[in-house]
């Protein structure tokens, strides 16, 4: 592997956690590898390396990108990220409320549902 590659596989491990990575890595087949790859080189290995922005303002930025595309799959997964990424519940309201004013209050408040029930599943008290 290349060692954006590398780089990406670290990051993604701190940002997600060993156990997710290494579930994720388990199901992975010859079907979605190349997926898999490019998404750990590419989104791993290049922006959430670099070191433009902190891991807290990205976890911020992703999860508010999520919300305003209605791409609702993978807030879970990120409000999870912010137990090592450094991001606070009550950076995501923040978060949240900008995507109510610029891309709509039914997908802020699904996301605000969301991550509501994430916290609680976390243990994280509101």
């Amino acid at each position: 592997m290349s060692e954006r590659h590398d780089t990406g596989m670290r990051v993604r491990r701190t940002v997600l956690g060993d156990a997710h990575v290494d579930r994720a890595e388990a199901k992975k087949t010859d079907f979605d590898a190349p997926f898999q790859d490019m998404i750990t080189e590419g989104a791993w290995g290049t922006v959430w390396a670099s070191d433009g922005l902190s891991l807290r303002e990205r976890s911020m930025l992703t999860l508010a990108l999520l919300a305003a595309t209605g791409n609702f799959e993978e807030i879970a997964m990120h409000v999870r990220a912010t137990a090592n990424t450094g991001a606070s519940p009550s950076d995501l309201a923040e978060a949240f409320q900008h995507v109510a004013i610029y891309a709509g209050v039914p997908r802020a408040n699904h996301a605000l549902k969301i991550a509501k029930e994430t916290y609680r599943e976390m243990g994280v008290e509101l």
